[in-house]
């Protein structure tokens, strides 16, 4: 069992070979984990009609993913540290495959969220062990910067393609009794099993470090994050608002363990999240863009495929196939940033990205369609007095859409290597681990907390909107109920609440940029050196 590292001009034919393989496999890890954060937002309407979920706690299918995912990422890279990179891994990946296995079962809301929730926690188990797995198995250099551009590409590569097939099967017949949503969670118990057996046979097991568990910080702070989640979400239904009691309660309980939290970790001898991971000007740099990124990210995905789907009234696996390109771009793009980071400081490669990002997200805030009672009532089927037509006829996919899809991926794909590889390199050994739970732990928290309020932003304008062009639908149509006029007027008014969120996902991108401007100097040569030793970071 060793943490030691491949030196680059000692890598023999063999060893590159195993190398290979060992990038597969991790590769087919993140493609599962990432994959699974996207997979189900197609399938979110059918979901819904199903199992009888409420509209408004759709979003807690793919947010509860991704704040349990976030929630445990801290504890999965201690444990990692503490009982070895490769069986919790393996732990993980299991976990993950077990829980995707009841999610595609699933009979009720409760069960569908609960298996949610179980593959959030071995994806926070796999995803550290993974990352950190890449930092001790592949040399500083060329070999790692390329392991970082294949990871970094599975993260926009796997959200693609979890609408691709998220589309595919969700639009398929009933197969052996089950309806497509389903195959959705089913597709990735496979991939979970076959990552688990391989691993031993192309990973050594790491050195297992002193210490041991920081219960009471990974208690509060999952419970900080969890509340102020929760609260955020709650305060963005319409049904609530944001002077709600139990909105303002959860809120405050949140901010109030998250302090609980600091002074734990401040004084615990074996911290869960410790300090010293912050000290490095850089690294800290790295991982506040690492937190703002993904919400962008997300925010794209969420909102643009509901738009496409319900609004453009395009169908489950046509929604897919649009977001084709973007994986195309992406795995360009992250392959280029691999290759740039040798020659190029990563503050340039990253303000160029997040500023890319930026005006992609602003590009999608510019989309219009028509809100005229006329227009919305002609979306109706036929049988209910309308054409079928859907109200965003219009939208031009190759004009509107497809440009700053692409413009996305690039922007995603110049981040992710760059920050990724300044937030683990020079980590001391026997905090690889929990490093790589921290940066995972920004970006899906990040990811998590930023659809929250973009959520939020969302259905206050949407719900504005709605608000007001209601009775001239009603003017137009006296014979619809309240029902009909209700959907009516959600329908006209969700593009107004998206592009509102896209505008404000914008400005969260421009932020990200002047952070790295800003606070963000390593150069590029020192990337390309191995780990410092022990107490030693990049400054």
């Amino acid at each position: 069992m060793t943490d030691s590292t491949l030196v680059a001009d000692e890598v023999t034919p063999e060893q590159h070979k195993r190398l290979r393989w060992a990038l597969v496999l991790i590769s087919l890890a993140q493609l599962m984990v990432v994959l699974d954060s996207t997979i189900a937002n197609i399938a979110l309407p059918y979901i819904g009609e199903d199992l009888s979920i409420e509209q408004a706690n759709l979003q807690w299918i793919v947010t509860g993913y991704a704040l349990t995912f976030g929630g445990f990422l801290l504890l999965g890279g201690r444990l990692a540290d503490l009982y070895g990179r490769r069986r919790i891994f393996m732990t993980g990946v299991l976990l993950f495959a077990a829980a995707s296995l009841v999610g595609g079962f699933a009979q009720n809301e409760v069960m569908l969220l609960g298996a949610r929730g179980f593959q959030g926690l071995g994806a926070a188990m796999a995803s550290p062990a993974a990352l950190a797995l890449i930092t001790t198995t592949f040399p500083a250099g060329k070999e790692r910067n390329r392991a970082f551009a294949v990871y970094a590409a599975m993260a926009g590569v796997g959200a693609a393609v979890g609408l691709i097939l998220g589309g595919w099967l969700t639009g398929l017949d009933p197969i052996l009794g089950l309806e497509g949503w389903r195959y959705t969670f089913l597709i990735v118990v496979p991939i979970g099993l076959a990552a688990a057996i391989f691993a031993p046979r192309f990973f050594d097991e790491s050195e297992r470090h002193s210490g041991w568990l920081d219960v009471p910080g990974a208690i509060t702070g999952t419970g900080a994050l969890l509340a102020i989640v929760y609260g955020l979400s709650r305060a963005g239904d319409v049904r609530y608002g944001w002077d709600d009691t139990t909105t303002v309660l959860s809120l405050v309980v949140g901010v109030a363990l998250l302090g609980v939290f600091l002074l734990i970790e401040s004084r615990a001898e074996h911290p869960l999240m410790p300090f010293r991971i912050f000290k490095s000007k850089n690294r800290a740099a790295a991982f506040a863009v690492m937190m703002i990124v993904p919400a962008a990210m997300f925010a794209m995905f969420f909102f643009l495929s509901l738009f496409i789907q319900l609004v453009v009234g395009y169908s489950p696996l046509h929604t897919g196939v649009a977001f084709l390109p973007f994986s195309i771009a992406m795995i360009i793009s992250a392959t280029t940033a691999s290759k740039l980071i040798a020659f190029v400081d990563p503050r340039y490669l990253s303000g160029v990205g997040t500023l890319l990002s930026a005006a992609a997200l602003y590009g999608f805030s510019r989309i219009t369609v028509p809100e005229d009672p006329a227009s919305i009532l002609a979306s109706l089927p036929a049988s209910m007095g309308g054409q079928g037509v859907a109200l965003g006829t219009d939208v031009s996919y190759w004009t509107q859409v497809l440009p700053f899809v692409v413009l996305m991926a690039f922007g995603m794909g110049l981040n992710f290597v760059p920050l990724t590889l300044v937030a683990v390199h020079h980590l001391r050994a026997q905090d690889t681990g929990i490093g790589s739970g921290v940066l995972n732990t920004m970006q899906q928290v990040g990811g998590a907390l930023g659809l929250a309020t973009l959520s939020t932003v969302s259905l206050h304008f949407a719900q504005t909107r709605a608000d007001e062009i209601a009775p001239s639908i009603a003017a137009a149509a006296p014979q619809l109920d309240q029902g009909a006029l209700g959907q009516l007027a959600s329908l006209g008014s969700f593009t107004e609440g998206a592009t509102m969120a896209f505008l404000v996902g914008s400005l969260m991108m421009v932020a990200a940029s002047a952070i790295v401007w800003l606070f963000l100097d390593v150069k590029h040569e020192e990337l390309a050196t191995e780990s410092a030793p022990e107490g030693v970071g990049v400054h």
